[in-house]
């Protein structure tokens, strides 16, 4: 018996908000925070409890340039971040997020945010990869660090403030669709409560995507299970191009056979890597920054000395992260975590023997196309920026572009608090200049949300979701990883699009409403397998080497007078976007000029 049906609407209810923010990790809850602040109506709707939102993960710092520890400004930070993306972000939105740092990171001070702190009481900061003083001379310390606990430190605090202020959270919620009117206005979403399997429509003024990544999409990697990609899935299918898709983050310490993930702040509390004769290799790749450099560099460079033979182990296929010359005490006052997860997925005493480790999927660079102040922005006309009425996308959903072709690590919590004001604060001004009234809903605004729902309940045979999920992880891992040829990712096209029928053959085999989360898995699949496309198409066509898209085909030494490390920037210096409707392939220029300053020109980058 079908869920819905047309003409039994009973279990429907709607509800209107000013906002409604789909996610309450890191930059839902910044951007909740800002709009409750305001005395706006908001509805944050949550896959998990908050606290238990992926933010909680993130472990090293997050990154400003206060100069607690070291000379730093602002300056040094936006090159940083520009050299770190490869001259694929947008420097307009680079010189805003770097420039915003350090009053962001003072804001969650005051908020009672537990940072470390320096004997005369300022905050703790730690070297990081790819951040450095006076344009890449010599690593600086810039991540603001609360231990190796910095997401979790974040996420709590963010919470507690929300909950002083009366934000209206609606727990294990799941968005399933954009509600669009005939003028493509965003106007809110359908979504499904896990404890009762009620459909709800929430009505909204603006309608903001805080949705987390979509890591998920690959076999090894450090995202929690809800990574799959539901905001990136729910914009594709309503028509929003996905943009840069084909570049994602392989943080180079994965725990080896578990990919839970290492803090990037082992290296920067002076852990080193090393091969299986003992040298610490990075020093031949980045001779300067060494194992700090940006985590794109690091990955590929483990991945070199596994292929010419000097991984560790019986089968030679990881390096080791060599943490015993820092001592105990050191390690469990700053990388307390990195202890515990040594001995629970490695089995290894990191205080007396170093972990293996091997690069992971921890990232990605792309994400629904918005702007500076969060707003979702698309193609029309001559312009490629042309912003989607009522929509918003922050964190890592949203791709503004900071990152471009690889992201810095401690820029994602910065990200998010950054960009979830910015966001908060441009939905406080656009709601208080409108009408007052709600615009109409349009007719049949269910029609796909039930035909999504109805069309699992009603399945008498067919595929297991999981497995069907899995084969899509398979295809990506094999053709989508840290180093890519050209014939890899064009099997992998046909491979990813080959699941379609699959995809749309998934056999619900419990109908029960309560907690059904089986049914939340098989609609979850859907959405994996849109960012999958979207990441492996994309890919097939960028035909050059550009932060973590390195192909194989295309590679070139640094030094090489036309395409420095194989990058190709007559052609290739923009923004792919992807649509699903025909899995049709657009593209728009990099913005290269910042807000204030000087741009910074494209040039080999080397460490």
């Amino acid at each position: 018996m079908a869920v819905l049906s047309k003409d039994d609407m009973s279990n429907i209810k709607t509800l209107n908000f000013d906002a409604v923010i789909v996610g309450g990790g890191g930059s839902g809850m910044r951007a909740s925070l800002q709009l409750a602040r305001a005395g706006l109506k908001v509805a944050v709707l949550t896959k998990v409890f908050p606290t238990r939102s992926h933010t909680v993960a993130a472990q090293g710092g997050i990154g400003a340039s206060l100069g607690n520890m070291g000379e730093d400004n602002w300056h040094y930070h936006f090159y940083d971040t520009v050299k770190g993306s490869d001259w694929l972000g947008d420097q307009d939105a680079i010189e805003f997020m770097c420039r915003e740092a350090p009053k962001m990171v003072y804001e969650l001070e005051h908020m009672g945010m537990p940072f470390d702190r320096n004997a005369d009481g300022t905050i703790y900061q730690r070297p990081f990869g790819g951040h450095s003083a006076n344009y890449g001379e010599k690593a600086v310390p810039r991540a603001c660090a609360a231990a190796d606990r910095t997401g979790h430190a974040l996420l709590h605090t963010l919470y507690q403030k929300n909950l002083e202020l009366g934000t209206q959270f609606f727990v294990e919620w799941i968005a399933l669709d954009l509600i669009r009117n005939a003028d493509g206005d965003v106007l809110g979403v359908t979504a499904i409560d896990q404890e009762t399997g009620t459909i709800g429509v929430f009505q909204a003024k603006t309608t903001l995507f805080a949705t987390g990544g979509a890591g998920r999409i690959y076999a090894a990697s450090t995202n929690a299970y809800i990574n799959t990609g539901d905001g990136l899935g729910m914009a594709a299918r309503a028509g929003i191009p996905l943009q840069d898709m084909e570049f994602w983050q392989f943080h180079p310490t994965g725990v080896a056979g578990a990919g839970v993930l290492l803090t990037e702040g082992c290296r920067g509390e002076g852990g080193v890597l090393r091969n299986c004769n003992g040298e610490p290799f990075m020093e031949r790749y980045a001779p300067t920054l060494k194992d700090l450099a940006p985590r794109d560099f690091v990955s590929r460079s483990m991945d070199q000395e596994i292929k010419e033979g000097r991984g560790c182990g019986p089968n030679k296929d990881y390096v080791v992260l060599d943490l015993t010359h820092l001592g105990a005490e050191t390690i469990m006052k700053r990388l307390p975590s990195v202890y515990e997860i040594g001995k629970k997925f490695a089995n290894v005493d990191c205080t007396k023997e170093p972990i293996p480790v091997v690069p992971t999927i921890h990232y990605q660079m792309g994400g629904i196309p918005t702007n500076i102040h969060g707003q979702v922005v698309a193609p029309k006309g001559d312009n490629p920026n042309v912003v989607v009425k009522g929509f918003y996308a922050i964190g890592e959903c949203s791709c503004v572009s900071v990152h471009g072709a690889n992201r810095l690590g401690t820029n994602s919590l910065l990200d998010l608090v950054v960009f979830g004001k910015a966001a908060g604060d441009h939905i406080i001004e656009t709601v208080r200049n409108s009408n007052s009234d709600y615009q109409p809903l349009p007719a049949g605004v269910l029609e796909q949300t039930m035909a999504r729902v109805n069309a699992l309940q009603n399945t008498q045979a067919g595929e297991n979701a999981q497995d069907v999920a899995d084969e899509i992880r398979r295809v990506m891992q094999q053709h989508a990883g840290v180093f890519r040829t050209q014939s890899v990712m064009d099997e992998g096209v046909k491979k990813i699009l080959a699941l379609a029928p699959r995809v749309k053959n998934i056999h619900l085999k419990d109908k029960s409403q309560v907690f059904n989360t089986a049914r939340i898995e098989a609609l979850e699949v859907e959405n994996l397998f849109e960012v999958a496309k979207a990441t492996m198409i994309s890919a097939a066509a960028r035909r050059e080497c550009r932060g973590a898209h390195t192909v194989v085909d295309y590679e070139r030494p640094a030094n090489d007078p036309v395409h420095p490390n194989g990058r190709n920037d007559e052609e290739w210096m923009k923004h792919t976007l992807w649509y699903s409707v025909d899995n049709r392939l657009e593209y728009k220029p990099v913005r290269t000029k910042p807000l204030t300053v000087d741009t910074v020109p494209p040039k080999a980058r080397t460490f």
